[in-house]
């Protein structure tokens, strides 16, 4: 059916049936996360949803575990992004699932918060870029992909009561770009508001943010459906551009009995405050029905969002499937979809730091100390988690290259935390895909065996973690447990130590200066172990630059004061305003421990003098880079704007621009950075997008603080 014939469709359907397709409801056979009921009459097939971003979470089964979405973004290579939708639509349709929930495109404001793992960047350019591409893979396999949390949903923290004190031009040139990419460059066909407030306003009834600028200013043309159990009001949210709920059903009815046995009473279940209130369910159902007859809410406003719901699925060919089949045809767990994975996690681990002990020699004796070594990690908790048919952990990649490897322990096992865990009691179902460490000798801990092992070794290998979940913030950014004295305890004895971290955003490292080596790898999916271990031996480039910024400490951050973070009286104020991540940094002259954009490679580089050229409104920034070192290596090119006398106060850098590629020994290339006129823009809350005449100083270089370059353009 095409989207022409929509409008006639829409006028043949009763109240009842429209509102039928505005919730959610119960999947007759559980294998959704979300379930938009079919009407049979004319044809209209359910809409089924499943959870990503970092996979498919389907319900009882199993696919590809791919590696965080802040390890994808740590490659820089928008195209992995693009290949990684691809890889789980064609999943998610394996699962006969139509719509793809995610990716989560928020900015990365608090260092602390639960779910950074699940999203790209501190800055809003990058973000847009893995936004777009993420996107625009997901749909070419004919999947609806869902941008969200929309919008400044940035922290955990008391997420279903809080409002962000945000300003226009903070929304604007930062928390904004993202979801505007995925609408205007990728066409997204949904957008899930946040569960959070923005200005006092629940984001399911915020008309300025929803109607007014995503659908009538962006262009907007798909469907906006709400967080689970995230809708506010019938008639508000009905009004301000909510088109469907979720789930649409009571809390009870979806959750308990996805995942409890039939013996276990709901009542005995004492969950935490981080759940959502239980009466949040059905609003768009029978209390819209009596708003619209009542007169309060327009039918002409039902008719809307039904239009959008039946348009999108006439765009993604889902109203020609025939209802009572399941749509399939996808792919699951193919080699090539393995072999992704283990490219993304590869491209995406940072080398932080170097004294030239990496890579490693392949006759080394190895030590491999850590508490969960053994066990590789996933992600964090929550709606992203994948349960894998593979996987391979740091112990077993290292393992399979050592001639001699020992592994130990050192201290105990670090918890895998997950929203999950209050979903059941000691007898529910366990359904977390998480891995755990083997049970056998995991009380058999001994620092001192740790310590002995890495003093027998030629390098000792320490594998750290962080525990990170959805519903919950960290309380620092420590790494948790006896961690910190395990890496300081063996790096003392080891004649050689590279740290490995796995985390989902910055952590302290007060050990830093005692260890040779530090890699990040965050949460490297599946092919962990293998990727890991062809990053050490040097078979693979360490490919991936920090997505944010590595500070020293917390208050290193703008959120340090507790009305930043988590805020106060339900309210937390965005005072920072535009000066986000490495822009803070830089406006308040701090040196992070490792700056956004930085990352080493096995190989060097040599920048050559920068030329620009102008076209119209875009400005070429072109460099010639060599490959000075004698091994292959990826180079990201990155190209920052600093206004020389800016009218507004203005972050002194903002990245506008990057480009990889990949050099042999002596290779040399020149590498082209396009900068459109929006790369000059700042925004005015009276005159809107400003790009006013005067200089700018492009600056090119490897990192926001390794400028290699600088050149002036003047914008008329």
């Amino acid at each position: 059916m095409t989207q022409k014939r929509v409008p006639s469709l829409v006028a043949s359907l009763s109240l009842d049936e429209k509102l039928r397709l505005l919730h959610g409801a119960t999947n007759p056979d559980g294998s959704s996360v979300g379930y938009v009921p079919p009407v049979p009459r004319v044809g209209v097939p359910a809409l089924r949803m499943v959870d990503g971003p970092m996979g498919i979470r389907a319900i009882g089964g199993s696919a590809t575990a791919f590696p965080a979405s802040v390890a994808l973004a740590a490659s820089w290579n928008p195209r992995l992004a693009r290949e990684q939708g691809a890889s789980m639509a064609r999943e998610a349709r394996a699962h006969g699932q139509n719509v793809l929930l995610g990716p989560g495109m928020n900015i990365i404001r608090v260092p602390h918060c639960g779910r950074n793992f699940e999203y790209y960047s501190e800055d809003p350019y990058l973000s847009a870029r893995f936004a777009a591409a993420s996107v625009d893979g997901i749909q070419s396999e004919d999947v609806i992909a869902t941008a969200k949390h929309y919008v400044a949903n940035n922290q955990e923290t008391n997420r279903y009561r809080v409002s962000a004190a945000v300003t226009e031009r903070a929304l604007r040139e930062i928390y904004l770009p993202a979801f505007r990419a995925a609408v205007e460059e990728a066409d997204v066909g949904a957008v899930m508001t946040a569960y959070n407030r923005v200005n006092g306003t629940h984001m399911s009834d915020h008309r300025t943010l929803l109607r007014d600028m995503l659908k009538d200013e962006f262009g907007f043309d798909g469907f906006v459906m709400s967080d689970w159990w995230g809708t506010e009001s019938s008639v508000g949210a009905a009004r301000a551009g909510l088109d469907v709920e979720m789930p649409g059903i009571p809390f009870e009815e979806r959750v308990l009995a996805e995942r409890l046995p039939e013996e276990v009473d709901p009542s005995t279940i004492d969950f935490p405050d981080t759940l959502p209130d239980m009466h949040e369910g059905g609003l768009f159902g029978e209390p819209l029905r009596e708003a619209v007859e009542a007169g309060a809410v327009d039918e002409a406003v039902i008719d809307e969002k039904v239009r959008r719901i039946l348009e999108t699925m006439a765009r993604f060919e889902l109203l020609d499937t025939d209802p009572d089949e399941e749509r399939r045809g996808g792919e699951l767990d193919t080699p090539e979809h393995r072999q992704l994975a283990r490219r993304i996690a590869i491209e995406g681990t940072v080398l932080l730091k170097n004294e030239g002990v990496l890579p490693l020699d392949e006759t080394a004796a190895i030590a491999i100390v850590g508490p969960n070594a053994d066990a590789t990690k996933l992600g964090g908790g929550g709606s992203s988690e994948v349960t894998p048919f593979r996987r391979t952990t740091p112990v077993d990649g290292l393992r399979e290259r050592a001639t001699e490897c020992r592994f130990e322990r050192g201290v105990p096992p670090i918890t895998e935390s997950s929203l999950f865990d209050a979903f059941g009691t000691e007898d529910r179902v366990d359904e977390s895909p998480a891995d755990t460490v083997d049970t056998a000798d995991a009380d058999d801990v001994s620092l001192d065996a740790a310590v002995e092992a890495a003093d027998g070794a030629d390098c000792v290998v320490v594998v750290v973690q962080d525990d990170t979940t959805e519903s919950e913030d960290r309380d620092d950014l420590r790494l948790p447990g006896q961690q910190d004295e395990l890496v300081r305890a063996v790096a003392d004895a080891a004649e050689r130590s590279v740290v490995v971290l796995r985390t989902g955003g910055p952590v302290e490292l007060p050990w830093i200066d005692d260890v040779d080596a530090v890699l990040e790898t965050w949460y490297a999916g599946q092919a962990e172990g293998e990727a890991l271990a062809a990053v050490l031996y040097g078979d693979a480039d360490p490919g991936g630059r920090l997505p944010f910024t590595f500070g020293r400490r917390a208050d290193d951050y703008p959120t340090t004061a507790p009305e930043r973070f988590p805020g106060t009286n339900d309210g937390v104020d965005y005072a920072e305003g535009v000066f986000v991540g490495y822009r803070y940094f830089d406006r308040e002259d701090a040196a992070p421990l490792f700056p956004f954009g930085h990352g080493h490679s096995y190989a060097s580089f040599e920048y050559g003098e920068s030329a620009v050229e102008r076209d119209g409104d875009e400005v070429t920034v072109t460099v010639p880079v060599r490959n000075v070192g004698t091994r292959p290596g990826k180079e990201v090119v990155q190209v920052y704007v600093h206004d020389e006398d800016p009218p507004v106060p203005r972050p002194p850098r903002e990245l506008k621009g990057f480009e990889t590629v990949r050099l042999d020994p002596e290779e040399r290339r020149r590498v082209s950075v396009t900068l459109d006129r929006d790369a000059f823009a700042y925004y005015d809350e009276d005159e809107g997008w400003v790009v006013s005449e005067r200089r700018f100083t492009l600056l090119v270089g490897r990192s926001a603080r390794e400028i290699r370059d600088r050149v002036s353009v003047t914008i008329e």
